[in-house]
Order: structure tokens, then C-alpha cells, then sequence
């Protein structure tokens, strides 16, 4: 008799890797077919005259250690960031301006005017959001620290993060955790005083890490557990149903098992699910999308004086052609294995999709004006080369938690159907990790 718990995953970014591993660990019988050469999705790591170039993500911000854990699973090994990486800077008035790690250090700093200081004091006696209301971030925000910081501090946060717009973006599903401090302490500063000595207490949990070799490796790895469990090369041209089966068509193979989870992108999942069922295709290409493309330049021998930090955000209101730099090997020195500077430059978002619409060469140079402003960096590049996103990130706009539910609920009519991955509840590499084990747990348990 065939394993009615049988699984077919398709796509082999991050989510799909990790879910495919939880279900392998457990001896469920699993086959993940991935549409590209390479596993990973944005998650690659490519190695370039000396230096390892990440075309999407830079780092992981592992909360809970469960990135760890699986990556020492499957024998990968992460390195935390450097020291260095602490220090992180924002651009306001057109220069850069090094941010304190604390808001009393922001009171006795100059990246705020006074009157925004005044006002960062008023924050604890700021009032909670309307119960039920799905607010927009740059509103919570206000709410609480007000309109100068809100348009420079909390735009450039995230920037950093979603390259969104703070109108459009959901501060509860985007920024859950600024959400739950204010419902348990109104207060977004004194519930981040009270978790910071919660958290010192029970000891440090939150590392930002990368793997040995570029977070490839970990996509890799996990690919690697797997083994001939993945198919690479292997889009989905059909998806049917064989009585209680789903039955996966690929140029390469035909694949059928009770269960199916599209771990890809909600566009590709339309695209997928149109021919069966309109209305979950049309639920799903309900999901906005913002663009990217990353420019990597490498600087051999290292910039005198070198970068040092994290790197820099830029708000929206201040109109530049980037949305940051990240100092890649101050952060992680083994991306120039050879020595150097690798720097990592962001163009495009909600507010710059224009961008993506320019030739590489153009995004170069766009790139490296900037960075001559900004950073006085005026020697050409040993190395540059463009990564292009078209639909990047996806955004957790207003009303995001209604579109997951409609989603989920429009799926559940089809038995043995799940859908996971970074458009519906965390989009960083540690919230897929998260989520594709909480996923892998319900299918564990019979659902």
C-alpha cells in the first residue's frame, strides 16, 4: 500500500528545502521538484574574481536558533557577523549619520532636531491603536514617535527590510512584534526596556549570521540532505488530480502523491493553480510585489579607509537613487577570501520600481555615484556585477492578513493542498525556516 503520507514540494528556495528536510528527517517520503539549475531561489551564493557575491539575502537574523538547528543538521556551519556589524548609519540630509544603540543615545545624539527628541519623550504616554483596525505602519508609527521620526528613522527600518512604502505596509502583519509591544505595554519603549532585560536574562538568543562560503552553502546543504529527492530543472507544466492523489507534471517526470505544498512565489502558485481553481489563482496574484536589484562592488586591494559597520539605509523622503549599502566584508571578512572590500548596493522598492527599467551598466553607475557622495569612494570597482528581482519582496501591505485568510481558505476545499513560503507570514530567511517547520509539524500530524 502507498504512503498516504507521501509529499510533493515544489519549488526549492529556502522554504521548500526546509519543509522537504523536516519531512525526510521524519521518513515521510518527499520529492521536491525545483524549477532552476540551482537550489536556493534568491538564496545563492555565487563566487566571482575572489569574492562571494550573494544575489539575494546578505544575512539571517536567527531569533530562536532554528536556522541553527537545521543548518547543524545538515552539517552546514554558520558564522556570526563581526563586531563591527553593531554600528549602522542612516542617511539624513544627505549625509551619513552613524545611529546610537539605544533611544537614550538617541537623545543625547544629532541624527534627530529637537523637536522630534521632545517628542520621542512623549512616547510612553502614547495611546494604543483601535482594536481590529489593520493600520498602516507610517500611522502606528506616528501614533507613537511621531512624523520626523516616522519619515526618517522608521522609513529607513523598513527599507531595510521590505524596500516598502510606510503607508502601504501593515504594521501588524509587517511589524508583528512593534504590534504585541504596544498591546502589552502600550509603550513601545518601555516594552523594549522591559524585553531587552527579560531577554539579558535568559541570555543572548538573536544572532546575525551567515553560513561559511555565503548563505548558498546552507541551500545547498540542505539540497545535499535531500539527495536524489530533488529534481532540479523541473517546472511544473501541470498540476491534476488522480482521485485522492495530486498528480505533479514536469518535462522531466510525473510525480503523484496525496499530498502537494507549492512553496514558490504566490505568482507562480497562480500560475500553477489557474487551470484547476480561478479563484485561488486570483486570491494569489492578489499579493504585491516590490522589486530589486543588487549591485555587488568589489574593490581589490581593500578601500582606504574601509567601510566599517553593517552599512547605511536611506530614507524615501531623502530622493536618492538607492535604498542602501550594506559593508559586506565588514560584516562577514570571508566574502573577499583574497582581501578587499566587497560592498553591497540596493536600488529600486516601492518608491524607485523605475530603476529595475535601466541597463546594468546604468544601475553601476547610478551605484557608484552614490557611494562617491556618500562614502567619498572614488576608484573604480575590480569587480561589479548586477542581480536583478523583478518581484523580489513580497509586500505585507494593508489588508495582508485578509488575503492570507482568504487563501487559505479558498485552499482548503482542495484536500492534501498547502501553500507556504515568504508571502504569508514572515518573509525573512529565518521566518521561512520557522514557518516550513511549523508547516511540516501539522503535515507530521495527519492534517
Amino acid at each position: 500500500m502507498a504512503d498516504r503520507r507521501a509529499t510533493a514540494v515544489v519549488g526549492g528556495g529556502i522554504s521548500g528545502l526546509a519543509l522537504a528536510v523536516e519531512l525526510h528527517r521524519n521518513d515521510v517520503p518527499v520529492t521536491l521538484l525545483e524549477a532552476g539549475a540551482t537550489p536556493g531561489g534568491t538564496a545563492r551564493t555565487v563566487e566571482r574574481d575572489g569574492f562571494l557575491l550573494e544575489t539575494g539575502p546578505n544575512s539571517v537574523l536567527d531569533r530562536d536558533g532554528a536556522v541553527q538547528a537545521l543548518a547543524s543538521r545538515v552539517g552546514v556551519e554558520l558564522v556570526p557577523a563581526s563586531d563591527r556589524a553593531k554600528r549602522r548609519a542612516v542617511v539624513l540630509g544627505g549625509r551619513l549619520r552613524e545611529l546610537p544603540g539605544s533611544p537614550r543615545g538617541m537623545l543625547g545624539s544629532d541624527v534627530l532636531p529637537l523637536s522630534a527628541k521632545l517628542r520621542l519623550l512623549l512616547e510612553p504616554f502614547s495611546r494604543r491603536g483601535a482594536p481590529g483596525v489593520d493600520e498602516s505602519l507610517g500611522d502606528f508609527a506616528r501614533r507613537h514617535v511621531g512624523r520626523t521620526v516616522t519619515a526618517t528613522l522608521i522609513d529607513a527600518l523598513q527599507t531595510g527590510i521590505w524596500a516598502g512604502d510606510v503607508e502601504r505596509l501593515s504594521a501588524a502583519s509587517a511589524f508583528p512584534r512593534l504590534v504585541r509591544l504596544e498591546q502589552a505595554h502600550r509603550s513601545l519603549i518601555v516594552g523594549a526596556v522591559r524585553s531587552r532585560r527579560t531577554a539579558a536574562a535568559m541570555g543572548p538568543t538573536t544572532v546575525l549570521t551567515s553560513a561559511k562560503g555565503g548563505l548558498g552553502s546552507l541551500s545547498l546543504g540542505l539540497a545535499r540532505a535531500l539527495g536524489d529527492r530533488v529534481q532540479l530543472g523541473a517546472p511544473v507544466r501541470a498540476l491534476s488530480r488522480d482521485g485522492e492523489d495530486w498528480v505533479v507534471t514536469t518535462p522531466r517526470a510525473t510525480v503523484q502523491a496525496p499530498r502537494v505544498v507549492l512553496a514558490v512565489p504566490t505568482f507562480e502558485a497562480a500560475k500553477i493553480l489557474r487551470p484547476l481553481d480561478s479563484g485561488l489563482a486570483d486570491a494569489l496574484d492578489a499579493f504585491p510585489y516590490t522589486g530589486v536589484a543588487v549591485v555587488q562592488l568589489g574593490f581589490r586591494p581593500a578601500l582606504d579607509p574601509d567601510p566599517e559597520g553593517f552599512g547605511f539605509l536611506v530614507p524615501s523622503g531623502e530622493r536618492r537613487d538607492i535604498l542602501g549599502t550594506l559593508y559586506a566584508t565588514s560584516a562577514f571578512p570571508f566574502r573577499a577570501p583574497g582581501g578587499g572590500t566587497l560592498l553591497t548596493v540596493l536600488l529600486g522598492g516601492a518608491h524607485r520600481p523605475d530603476l529595475l527599467e535601466r541597463d546594468d551598466a546604468a544601475l553601476v553607475a547610478a551605484a557608484r555615484a552614490e557611494l562617491r557622495a556618500l562614502l567619498s569612494v572614488e576608484r573604480p570597482p575590480a569587480l561589479a556585477e548586477v542581480f536583478r528581482w523583478p518581484r523580489a519582496i513580497p509586500q505585507y501591505d494593508v489588508g495582508h492578513a485578509r488575503r492570507v485568510e482568504t487563501v487559505q481558505a479558498l485552499a482548503a476545499r482542495w484536500p492534501g493542498l498547502w501553500l507556504t513560503g515568504n508571502a504569508y507570514r514572515g518573509a525573512g530567511v529565518a521566518d521561512c525556516v520557522r514557518t516550513s517547520r511549523e508547516v511540516a509539524g501539522r503535515l507530521l500530524g495527519g492534517e
